[in-house]
């Protein structure tokens, strides 16, 4: 489908949509059934809805309906609260945008209006610094040149400036003439892809006579760009409104669901299970005594014939009283807490990255628990592990190796030598470095050269070569001119065949006016240059040896090659090309395949290389996290050659891709007992091959290997292989800076992005945003391995003290005729879970078990978290087991001390309740590893609230519990009663820690210990690390099922000291692609992470 848009021509304009932005959820008028319906469309919250309406039938209900209406509302009314709030802002966002005022071209005479009745067709005019309002195509700009700068930050993140130029058609056009002009654009309906604008222009007579001139992406002005380092720009609306390229990108995240989110709606469903069972049989037993024995008491007064529903009401009544047993307040208890645990990390002065200004961001603060659950990292290269800054190192001309003596061609004397005296075979390579590129020639107010370049690759070439004596000096139009020695060289541009990530190369096509030669310059990865080298008697060999050279060196290889063409072929071909770029429906296929049918018979020039070093902290921060039990994988789109323990897997054909990848397979299954590692590398032809293929078998290898280096792959191809890994169950992380990480970060379950030279496009599509890659080793094993114990606890916790409210009642009930009737009252009901055992444990975010310092030097204990060791069935169960416990002591100790007493219901149930507030209060303190000021107040100020609460509700007569604690505060049978609660609930519990600490010791213990006894905790060897984890096997064997997850038990640094380390190799050197660190993991400190079986 498409569009025909009118310019300047107002009939047209009611065809679409005005400029009015909207990105509000809710209307005044819909937003309270609208957002109710959305939150009851959670199961949690329809369960609590059905159990506060059958509350309202007296009949069944224990309590007072306020009980669970009160917490119900209260939660809903946060929840909507929030979402009114953030819409309310989203409002006054869009109200400002669409109320700014911009100038629009009507009747020839330029007027100011307001955004939001812009329409299709009309002509907009920018000034500098503008921000654009609407989707233009660009038609005039006050460069001679046709150019103009756009910021597209707010777009795509990238902050670098991009060149915008104008439609061949529209060169030369007055901005007089510019007010006049008639015309149609023939572009596609609207869409997300701000890669892309095939459309076509026809401007009418007396303009241009009606030909077709081909649009790109390049000849537009995409909404909330800004322009800049340009007076002015005139462009013609296409897109309006939510139908321009970011409104049709704007939408709502998919959530994520976290491991831990994951666990407590498994356990959710088993305690409602175990609820319906405690709810039929008691039912049952219920009916059973009214039948048989309460007919018989006169005070039970139950009618001799009862309706038809009567069978229904003691199960229904026992639903009620056991409906406590899932926490009501437990999401939005997880909320809160996930909220400052994102906080925390924007306020993390340690992750603030000084060189750039930024802090880390948290965009999405619901899954900071699974930041200490990762097992796979995914890690682009360029940008992420490395600074993303080229600098041009070493060539090859000719055969002839530059650079290799001292490291740096530009100061090579035989360079300088060729070039002095005009060897041909340099200077092809110098024009090609200089002329086939995107860069634009700026000149500073001092008279100095600039260069504006899309990408770090294409600014080191042009400076390099500006260096060696080749200038870009100006681009006008199509015509160029580069000063070479003193001598100005013009070139006329007469095609550009783009880069793209499948064709990875990209070609131009000029014209050199000295000699009036059509001449085609390439330049590409060298799968993309050297298959398409057929010149008679050229060998390639030394080129193919440049490349794997440079590559063994961690360099950047691009080829150069150089065809003089047949005027007749050029003329053939670019009515072909035309044709091609001038339609709308695959129109990048059909350019490719036409593009194909030039780019052939090239000669080759040389092979240029271009250091892009690694960030400070790299190396140690993937040992670091390797230590910790994670598996990395780095994918990237160079070519690498690593060295090391490796295996390659490569191949042309589904033959040959098979035969290596079972000989790969077959090596790792033997070799994964020893101690050792060895780690695969796969290019993106043959994973091609093997996503399409041999997909279960590759899964098998992937689970096999900790570490592989896939290279030259696609952003699809990298998305691919998260989604293959998280098809395994494993946690993974993906981490790149640029647009073409995108889809890795939003497939993986945690996206990191950084803010870095290519942008802020993969930081906005993030989870989390970092300024460098260091970082990722604090985000990881402090703020993710604390968050995960912290809402580890904070769940089991809630489910802890709503089970043992729910027992005592049960309880009660076996002693109350199984009748379904509540010990406490509605207002202790409403007070115990909104205040009483809510606001101590929501401090957990405070809680540390150990010291920042401790974490970092030990990261073996992270394993803890990625096993799941402090939340699954078996912990739960030891919370499970604790509630019933203790509400066996409450109730059966707080009866015992009143049965011989004349005592009023009222007082047995606030005794009762006393002694849950007692237990928790302790049971909160002694699961507390480390205390602060604002914990000692919320657990102690919150305990002596309760009594300063319940003193005054006994002074009003009419809540039912008039002088009760008055009372009790005169009994010594009460404060008896609660030592013994105490003595008896928390004495077994007490002691079973006491022996696991001092007998049974875990490595969190034992740091612990050195801890507070001051020692230094850094000096723990990694070997007694390892005697702690091995028991780690046996323990978690028994808490999950098997799992057919096989995983290599040896934990060997990323990073070797090796210098004898050669590509291919089997022997005991380690995986060497990064640079070495100061120190290593010793070859003995192995263990065994590999223990989780889920």
């Amino acid at each position: 489908m498409k569009r025909f848009v009118y310019i300047n021509d107002d009939s047209f304009q009611d065809s679409f949509c005005d400029n009015r932005i909207s990105n509000r959820k809710y209307t005044i008028l819909n937003f309270l059934p609208k957002n109710l319906l959305e939150q009851f469309s959670r199961f949690m919250n329809q369960y609590f809805l059905l159990i506060a309406c059958l509350q309202l039938w007296p009949l069944i209900t224990p309590v007072n309906p306020a009980s669970t209406w009160g917490p119900l509302i209260f939660i809903f009314s946060v929840s909507s609260s929030k979402e009114a709030w953030d819409d309310y802002n989203r409002y006054l966002s869009d109200k400002k945008a669409n109320e700014k005022k911009v100038w629009v071209v009507k009747e020839g005479i330029r007027n100011q209006i307001e955004a939001q009745d812009i329409h299709v067709g009309k002509i907009v005019w920018l000034r500098e610094n503008d921000e654009v309002p609407c989707d233009l195509v660009l038609i005039g700009t006050s460069d001679p040149q046709g150019i103009c700068f756009v910021e597209t930050a707010a777009l795509d993140g990238e902050t670098d400036l991009k060149t915008r130029v104008i439609p061949s058609a529209c060169v030369g056009l007055a901005s007089e003439q510019l007010h006049k002009i008639k015309g149609v654009i023939e572009c596609p309906n609207p869409d997300n892809d701000i890669r892309r604008f095939d459309s076509n222009m026809r401007l009418f007579p007396p303009f241009l006579d009606n030909d077709i001139c081909p649009l790109t992406i390049n000849n537009t002005l995409l909404q909330s760009c800004y322009l800049r380092n340009t007076d002015w720009a005139c462009g013609v609306a296409v897109y309006t409104g939510n139908e321009t390229k970011l409104g049709m990108s704007r939408g709502i995240a998919e959530p994520k669901l976290t491991a831990v989110d994951a666990m407590i709606d498994k356990l959710t469903g088993a305690i409602f299970l175990f609820q319906l069972v405690v709810v039929v049989v008691l039912g049952f037993a219920g009916n059973i005594w009214k039948d048989t024995e309460a007919r018989k008491q006169w005070y039970v007064m139950y009618p001799i014939e009862g309706p038809w529903y009567e069978l229904l009401v003691i199960p229904l009544r026992f639903e009620l009283l056991c409906s406590i047993m899932i926490p009501i307040s437990i999401k939005v208890s997880l909320d809160l807490v996930k909220t400052i645990y994102a906080k925390f990390i924007e306020w993390d002065e340690e992750m603030f990255d000084q060189d750039t200004n930024t802090p880390a961001h948290a965009a999405n603060t619901a899954i900071s628990e699974d930041l200490g659950q990762v097992e796979y990292i995914l890690t682009d290269k360029t940008g992420t592990l490395t600074e993303n800054s080229m600098v041009f190192r070493r060539c090859c001309i000719s055969g002839i190796f530059y650079g290799n003596e001292n490291g740096d061609a530009l100061k090579d004397a035989a360079l300088l030598n060729a070039i002095s005296n005009n060897v041909p075979d340099v200077i092809r390579f110098l024009t090609v470095m200089t002329i086939c590129n995107t860069v634009i020639p700026v000149k500073s107010i001092g008279g100095a050269m600039m260069y504006k370049a899309l990408s770090q690759d294409e600014y080191a070439l042009v400076n390099a070569a500006s260096q060696l004596h080749m200038v870009l000096i100006s681009k006008s139009g199509n015509f160029l001119q580069v000063n070479f020695r003193g001598v100005a060289l013009q070139y006329e541009i007469l095609d550009i065949l783009e880069f793209t990530s499948d064709r990875k190369r990209m070609s131009v096509v000029v014209k050199d006016c000295q000699t009036e030669k059509i001449i085609l310059l390439s330049k590409g990865a060298d799968e993309a240059i050297l298959p398409h080298a057929s010149v008679a008697g050229q060998q390639l060999r030394p080129f193919i040896d440049a490349v794997e050279q440079y590559a063994l060196l961690g360099l950047r290889t691009l080829c150069f090659g150089w065809r003089e063409l047949d005027e007749g072929e050029y003329i053939e071909w670019s009515r072909m090309f035309k044709e091609a770029n001038s339609t709308l429906t695959d129109r990048e296929w059909k350019l490719a395949e036409v593009c194909q049918k030039l780019e052939h018979h090239i000669e080759i020039l040389g092979v240029a290389a271009i250091e892009d070093r690694l960030q400070d902290g790299v190396p140690e921060t993937i040992e670091t996290l390797r230590k910790s039990g994670i598996n990395f994988w780095m994918l990237t789109g160079d070519k690498q050659k690593p060295r090391g323990q490796l295996l390659f897997l490569n191949g042309r054909t589904e033959d040959e891709v098979f035969r290596s990848l079972e000989m790969v397979l077959r090596t790792m299954k033997i070799t994964s007992s020893e101690p050792k590692e060895i780690a695969f590398v796969v290019d993106g032809v043959a994973l091609e091959i093997i996503l399409k293929q041999f997909k279960v078998s590759f899964t098998e290898l992937a689970t096999l290997s900790r570490t592989a280096i896939c290279c030259r792959v696609t952003p699809s191809q990298k998305a691919q292989l998260v989604e293959l890994l998280k098809s395994c169950d494993y946690r993974t992380l993906a981490i790149g800076d640029g647009g073409n990480d995108v889809r890795m970060i939003q497939q993986a379950d945690i996206g990191v992005g950084i803010s870095g030279r290519e942008g802020l496009q993969a930081a906005r599509a993030a989870d989390y945003s970092i300024g460098k890659f260091r970082f990722l080793k604090r985000l990881i094993l402090v703020h993710g391995r604390y968050s995960y114990n912290r809402t580890a606890f904070l769940s089991q916790y809630s489910f802890y003290k709503s089970l043992l409210l729910c027992f005592i009642q049960i309880l009660f009930s076996l002693f109350s005729g199984v009748s379904g009737s509540s010990l406490f009252n509605s207002v202790s009901l409403m007070a115990y879970n909104v205040f009483y055992t809510s606001i101590p444990v929501l401090t957990c975010f405070l809680d540390k078990d150990l010291s920042e310092k401790t974490v970092m030097q030990n990261p073996q204990i992270l394993a803890y978290c990625q096993a799941g060791r402090i939340l699954n069935p078996t912990t739960f169960a030891g919370w499970f087991g604790r509630s019933a416990y203790h509400a066996l002591v409450v109730f059966l100790v707080t009866m015992h001390a009143y049965a011989g007493e004349k005592s009023e219901i009222e007082e047995v149930s606030m005794v009762a309740l006393s002694g849950c507030i007692w237990l928790q209060a302790l049971v909160v303190t002694l699961e507390m590893n480390s205390f602060t000021i604002l914990q000692h107040i919320a657990i102690w100020g919150n305990f002596l609230a309760f009594y300063v609460i319940n003193s005054i509700v006994s002074t009003i007569p009419r809540l039912g519990m008039y002088t009760i604690m008055f009372r009790l505060f005169r009994q010594s049978s009460y404060w008896v009663t609660m030592i013994l609660i105490l003595a008896i609930g928390m004495g077994p519990v007490l002691a079973i820690k006491y022996f696991r600490y001092t007998y049974k010791p875990n490595i969190i213990n034992i740091l612990q210990h050195q801890e507070r006894s001051g020692g230094p905790v850094y000096a723990m060897g990694i070997g007694n690390l390892e005697s702690q984890l091995r028991p780690m096997d046996s323990d978690l064997s028994s808490l999950s099922v098997t799992q057919s997850k096989s995983r290599n038990t040896v934990h060997e640094p990323l990073l070797s000291d090796s210098p004898t380390a050669t590509r291919r190799s089997v022997g005991p050197s380690t995986f060497e692609f990064f640079p070495s660190a100061q120190s290593r993991l010793s070859s003995t400190s192995t263990y065994n992470r590999n223990f989780k079986n889920n």
